[in-house]
């Protein structure tokens, strides 16, 4: 990501669709496993800009949420925000000891990792800091053919089947709790977009995380509302069989096999 895609980042998860609509999201997915309101040590790692370090503070009873990236200009922003708790250090080189939190949240970082494998050492790092029973919740861009300029814009590495991003969990060491897609209702419309109209020319090239065109605040609502809809389906138990984004929660097993 560039500092300009940073600053878009900061900007926007308070107002954006994607990050008004998505919260809920993930909240019809983690709050079964992890009841917010209770004390719990927290972690987002790849906390970006610090917008979802803010909202994990309902799973975390008043303890401070921790959050590492990076990226100094994301920290930058956290800091902007008045985030402390933060600081720089690979998700794949977690600055923790063994068995320290309880939730760790990772937001669309692993699709950003670079090398071979390196996701699935990000995945080992949360087994290994989290304490038996704790939870790891991941979501990660959906489908390798649904790759565009939008990627290219962020420097995606890889997109995930749900298959696959389960797998990862798995050989981790984790036991998956929960799996599903998310943005469903919008897959048809990101694959017009993304695989048509821009290839075409008639869209805008780049990311999609960026400013609507004045005028389309109707619109903002009305992609937010969409997604509010697809969490009342989560909330209600469904698992959806196709998205843009695919979603795991995953709990540390009480007792780990010492071979891991």
């Amino acid at each position: 990501m560039q500092s300009e895609d940073y600053a878009y980042l900061y900007e926007l998860e308070e107002s954006f669709w994607w990050f008004v609509g998505m919260r809920p999201v993930v909240a019809a997915v983690l709050d079964p496993v992890c009841p917010p309101g209770r004390a719990r040590d927290v972690l987002d790692a790849g906390c970006g800009t610090g917008g979802m370090v803010t909202w994990l503070e309902r799973y975390a009873g008043g303890r401070p949420v921790a959050g590492v990236d990076i990226s100094s200009d994301a920290l930058a922003f956290c800091r902007e925000r008045g985030l402390r708790g933060v600081a720089r250090a690979s998700v794949t080189a977690l600055p923790f000891a063994d068995s320290t939190f309880d939730l760790v949240t990772s937001f669309d970082v692993l699709v950003q990792l670079p090398g071979e494998g390196s996701d699935e050492t990000a995945m080992r790092e949360m087994f290994r800091v989290l304490r038996p029973g704790g939870v790891a919740f991941v979501r990660a861009a959906a489908y390798a053919w649904m790759r565009s300029g939008h990627d290219e814009a962020l420097g995606t590495q890889r997109r995930y089947s749900l298959a696959r991003l389960t797998g990862a969990s798995e050989r981790a060491g984790f036991r998956v709790r929960r799996a599903t897609y998310a943005n469903s209702l919008l897959l048809p419309a990101a694959v017009v977009r993304r695989l048509v109209l821009k290839r075409l020319g008639l869209a805008d090239s780049g990311s999609d995380v960026k400013p609507l065109p004045p005028g389309l605040a109707w619109l903002n609502r009305a992609l937010a509302s969409a997604l509010r809809a697809e969490a009342r389906l989560l909330k209600a138990g469904a698992n959806l069989p196709a998205g843009l984004s695919a979603v795991c929660v995953a709990e540390k097993p009480k007792t780990v096999d010492s071979r891991q």
